[in-house]
């Protein structure tokens, strides 16, 4: 035995989209999907919240526990367009597992989610990047962590072996960029590193990832982008540089820093993403 029951998951799937459906109302047909990090709940101002649905009520809906993460999920309209937000996404390092981690990625596939726009709080690595920045996704470092398609795959959503060359849509990148343009925001874009914390990683390792090719580095967003290329889901990230990574500067890392820190930068990456919604097709 695998221990993986896909019947029992699909279910569970089923279940929550129902249930989020129902209380949205029969109308309620999200293209998009929105994902908040830590710190930056206020993101879900850029649009106007039909209904708010606490995780702890939907059906085998896993709840976060990180702090900056309020456990909410919510239907709004944003760019005349439903739009699904996720305020409160749950980590691997909580103790859930991948399926529990990317479990609304495939609950949005179900209503419908083409695009998802995925915000994170990340460490920089890369000199560029100095809280407060902006770094648009354009690639990750995962292999050190488990894949979260381990197990029997889910023929219901897509291929056994999907390619990862382009999962970061560079049609969205070029939006930011041309969004941050006319904003004055101050945006790069780099190669994002997951790590599965919660311990913040040492300075070794951080060297270790910066020879890798890392810019930046946190404990969210790849798992459930790598979900999200296996459900055929185009993907926009943004991270917030909200600190140095270990060893950068001489300095002890806080979880008070990054959520301040997200927190100032919440308008700013409030005006990408609602930009990025008007812009984007559905």
């Amino acid at each position: 035995m695998n221990g993986f029951d896909n019947k029992a998951y699909l279910d569970r799937i089923n279940k929550a989209a129902e249930f989020i459906k129902e209380a949205a109302g029969p109308d309620f047909a999200p293209k998009i999907c929105v994902v908040s990090g830590s710190g930056l709940a206020s993101l879900s101002r850029i649009c106007e919240i039909k209904t708010v649905i606490p995780a702890s009520d939907i059906p085998g809906f896993p709840v976060s526990t990180a702090p900056g993460h309020e456990g909410k999920i919510m239907a709004g309209r944003a760019g005349n367009k439903d739009i699904l937000v996720i305020n409160g996404r749950v980590h691997y390092y909580e103790g859930y597992d991948m399926r529990d981690v990317t479990l609304y990625v495939r609950v949005a596939a179900v209503l419908g989610v083409k695009s998802m726009i995925v915000t994170n709080a990340a460490g920089g690595i890369s000199e560029m990047f100095k809280p407060v920045q902006y770094m648009a996704i354009s690639d990750h470092i995962s292999f050190l962590t488990d894949s979260v398609l381990r197990g029997p795959n889910l023929e219901e959503f897509g291929t056994r072996f999907p390619d990862q060359s382009g999962i970061y849509t560079k049609e969205y990148i070029d939006y930011l960029f041309d969004i941050a343009d006319k904003n004055n925001i101050n945006l790069n874009k780099g190669v994002y590193a997951y790590t599965k914390g919660p311990q913040y990683e040492t300075p070794a390792e951080i060297r270790m990832l910066k020879l890798a090719g890392a810019d930046a580095v946190g404990m969210s967003t790849v798992p459930e982008v790598i979900c999200a290329s296996h459900c055929g889901i185009k993907v926009a990230a943004i991270s917030v540089i909200t600190n140095f990574a270990a060893g950068i500067q001489n300095a002890k890392l806080t979880e008070e820093e990054v959520i301040t820190n997200a927190k100032k930068a919440s308008e700013e990456v409030g005006i990408l993403i609602g930009e990025l919604i008007e812009r984007i097709e559905v």
